[in-house]
């Protein structure tokens, strides 16, 4: 364990000076929008959530008019993020919530926010990092997940269970940043398929460097 404390601390020394303390790529301007876009992204691209979340911000200004809407009718302003119906029915019916249960203010708190449909803890814990201001955890996302695993950082596949890893070996206050900086990382040079190596700033202590020949 203590041998994981410190790579990752060398981890998040190294990536900290290539991407220089990394927010999230979803573009938003209010608590609800995160959690909207946030939703959006599920097995979807951030650069095509914030290509159709231009549009749909200026449509859509107010919790109570996510509310409001049918789902049926949302879904046709989704539609390209994938996974749309679902989509549509879970941000109508949390913006409900939020608007009758929190007096249309987003939730501050893990418990409360896991309580709105279609929201785990990914999309949770960024919303409380990213607004609030809150570690309550870390967001593991499909290139924490990846990486978490290339780097030996985890032998889970399981994002809760690869969360409960990094939080044991992280410093609470990195929680945000590992997952930030995983995530950069994992877009530019450790991608899924054919992984930059050679180009990599940790392949010196990557256990799986050796296995990909880029």
């Amino acid at each position: 364990m203590p041998e994981k404390k410190q790579k990752v601390k060398k981890i998040i020394i190294l990536l900290n000076k290539k991407y220089k303390n990394p927010k999230t790529a979803l573009n938003y301007k209010t608590s609800h929008e995160l959690l909207v876009a946030t939703m959006l992204s599920a097995q979807c691209t951030d650069k095509r959530v914030n290509e159709v979340t231009k549009d749909l911000f200026k449509k859509y200004k107010k919790v109570k008019d996510y509310a409001k809407i049918s789902a049926e009718e949302f879904e046709k302003d989704i539609r390209t993020t994938g996974f749309f119906r679902n989509k549509a029915k879970n941000i109508v019916e949390s913006s409900k919530i939020i608007v009758e249960k929190f007096r249309s203010r987003t939730p501050d708190t893990m418990e409360k926010l896991i309580m709105l449909p279609g929201v785990a803890r990914k999309t949770a814990n960024i919303v409380l990092s990213e607004v609030f201001g809150k570690n309550e955890g870390i967001a593991v996302d499909t290139h924490v997940r990846r990486l978490s695993q290339r780097l030996g950082l985890s032998e889970n596949s399981n994002p809760e269970k690869i969360e409960k890893d990094l939080m044991v070996i992280t410093e609470k206050k990195n929680w945000k940043k590992i997952s930030n900086l995983l995530i950069s990382h994992g877009r530019t040079i450790c991608t899924a398929r054919n992984p930059k190596c050679k180009a990599c700033t940790l392949n010196k202590d990557c256990p799986s460097a050796s296995s990909f020949k880029n």
